[in-house]
């Protein structure tokens, strides 16, 4: 049992040999700053928020750089407000509203010579939300966005709120129910919105993110999510000749595979040594569901037919398969004798 502190021994203090303990370095202060007033800063984080207004930001440095939201690269003439002094440079933005929430940073580099070739370059971010009490999505052009859901391929569903506190689910529109949001197949970000780590062909159809904060209620643009089969690479064509040596007048064939996901669409297009002679291609393409390794797989392949082998029916068979993620190429050679 745990003794009371009266029971407890008490232990001689030893003496310990004083051990120098490497003094830790500070991290370095940032250079990005928010001006409060004449004379009056805060630092800031990795997000702030902040109401509709005129926010100025101060970045530390005597060439300084900024990257603002692209909306208000676009739409920001006369808004957004830049000046550089000569070790320091101010971002003023007026008039700001929900839109234009988003990431903002400065680069700065230490000069060491007049030049400012020299130098180390260092970087300040921020996340702001300019919170809109009407607003609490950042607003849209579109009230429909089409996005492709392609297997194997992560998709971001944009829906950016305006205010961090804001609770935000995933619904679908038709039949209209809730989305489960795991955080594994589905995963939400305050700073991007909703990211469908393994699509599927379920989820195709209209989605629309809806967010709540102090009993109002708002809904996003809706997305309209196509699923598209999308293979995880190029083909590999792999290509075999019925044989390799052919006697004048015999009929011999070319077979051109590529293995890859079921539900794939595979072109395949031939370059054979008759086309110069005019001769037509005769070519019949298949794709079956064969299991390899324990996995389902597609194997889909074109055949090409030589009729009476002529002497200019020697040389290089090339077979061009393509689909979605690129082309690949396989060849063989055919003798006539």
């Amino acid at each position: 049992r745990r003794k009371p502190k009266s029971e407890r021994r008490q232990q001689p203090l030893q003496k310990k040999t004083p051990v120098e303990a490497a003094a830790p370095s500070a991290p370095a202060p940032s250079i990005l700053t928010r001006v409060l007033g004449r004379g009056h800063f805060q630092k800031v984080g990795d997000s702030l928020s902040l109401r509709a207004g005129e926010p100025e930001l101060r970045c530390r440095g005597k060439v300084v750089r900024w990257r603002v939201p692209v909306y208000l690269e676009e739409e920001g003439e006369g808004r957004l407000r830049i000046k550089h002094f000569s070790q320091h440079s101010r971002l003023q933005l007026v008039n700001s509203t929900g839109a234009d929430t988003g990431e903002y940073s400065c680069w700065a580099r230490d000069c060491q010579d007049a030049a400012c070739t020299e130098g180390e370059d260092r970087q300040g971010k921020t996340f702001i939300f300019v919170t809109d009490p009407e607003e609490l999505f950042v607003p849209t052009d579109n009230y429909y966005e089409v996005i492709q859901l392609r297997s194997h391929q992560p998709v971001l569903l944009p829906c950016q709120v305006t205010n961090p506190l804001a609770q935000v689910t995933l619904h679908r529109e038709f039949p209209p129910e809730e989305v489960p949001v795991d955080g594994t197949d589905i995963s939400f970000d305050v700073k991007k919105g909703f990211t469908i780590h393994r699509p599927r062909a379920s989820l195709a159809g209209s989605l629309f993110c809806l967010a709540s904060l102090r009993g109002m209620r708002q809904i996003s643009t809706k997305y309209m999510l196509i699923y598209i089969n999308y293979p995880s690479s190029s083909p590999k064509p792999t290509i075999q000749a019925s044989t390799t040596s052919v006697l004048l007048g015999e009929n011999f064939s070319v077979a051109c595979t590529v293995l890859s996901e079921p539900e794939i669409a595979v072109d395949f297009r031939w370059e054979y040594p008759g086309q110069k002679m005019g001769r037509p291609p005769y070519v019949s393409e298949w794709a079956d569901v064969v299991h390899k390794e324990g996995q389902a797989q597609q194997e889909a392949g074109s055949t090409l037919y030589v009729e009476e082998a002529r002497a200019g029916d020697a040389g290089v068979y090339t077979c061009r398969a393509t689909n979605l993620q690129g082309t690949g190429m396989a060849t063989t050679r055919v003798h006539v004798t």
